[in-house]
């Protein structure tokens, strides 16, 4: 059952003075012309501002490389994805009828997109300083459970870990195909393991990310596997 949109509003932990600029972050391109992609632009930017520098202050001693990548680990779709389920955004989208059909608001790219349109609603809305201690607040949680190691981990490094840990079989990645000629080809490839009839799929510029995108796919719905048992 849906939430409520008031309880959804509860949620984000942010009372709009204009609500339009949330229904504007909650509305995807296929709905209309008056969309989210613009909020999602702003928003883009302002939680790559805010997480360097609560990166910055947490960790006095990493590098510029490394202070990257923990970023790109908190940033990356998936995880804003996995944030957005969390509050049940999906609920709150509005699609055009072609993406509900196809369940566009299960979709990691849409989720991902409007939950950084909410942070560029926000901004708006209230003003830079009110927007930091808001996402500073979302993503707390995130940086306490962040060490400096993850930094060197990859995708596939990560998958194997929780394999391991699970006292399961490792991953096997199948390239399926490969399209388009020189500079623009395309791999697909797929991750499978036992026990697993899920097709996880990821399609790159190279084997090597491909590999990469099916690693943290299967991961990502591993781990929300995982809490679902854990919630009951």
């Amino acid at each position: 059952m849906k939430i409520s949109f008031r309880r959804f509003i509860n949620r984000l932990g942010h009372q709009f003075s204009d609500l339009s600029l949330l229904e504007q972050a909650l509305t995807h391109r296929s709905f209309g012309s008056f969309n989210n992609e613009r909020l999602e632009f702003l928003g883009d930017a302002v939680l790559d501002l805010i997480v360097s520098e609560m990166l910055y202050q947490q960790f006095p001693t990493a590098s510029e490389g490394d202070l990257s990548r923990l970023r790109a680990v908190l940033v990356r779709g998936e995880a804003l994805a996995k944030m957005a389920r969390g509050i049940e955004l999906g609920d709150q989208l509005r699609l055009g009828s072609g993406e509900l059909k196809s369940g566009g608001f299960r979709r990691d790219s849409i989720l991902a997109g409007a939950y950084e349109a909410v942070i560029g609603a926000i901004l708006l809305d209230a003003g830079f300083d009110v927007c930091r201690v808001r996402v500073a607040s979302w993503f707390k949680p995130l940086l306490a459970d962040l060490t400096l190691g993850d930094a060197h981990k990859d995708p596939k490094s990560r998958l194997q870990e929780y394999l391991q840990g699970k006292g399961e079989a490792l991953p096997v990645y199948k390239l399926l195909t490969v399209s388009g000629e020189g500079h623009a080809q395309q791999f697909d490839v797929q991750c499978c393991f036992d026990g697993d009839s899920n097709d996880y799929r990821g399609v790159a510029s190279s084997r090597r990310k491909a590999e990469q995108a099916a690693a943290s796919a299967a991961l990502n719905d591993l781990l929300r596997q995982g809490e679902k048992m854990s919630n009951g």
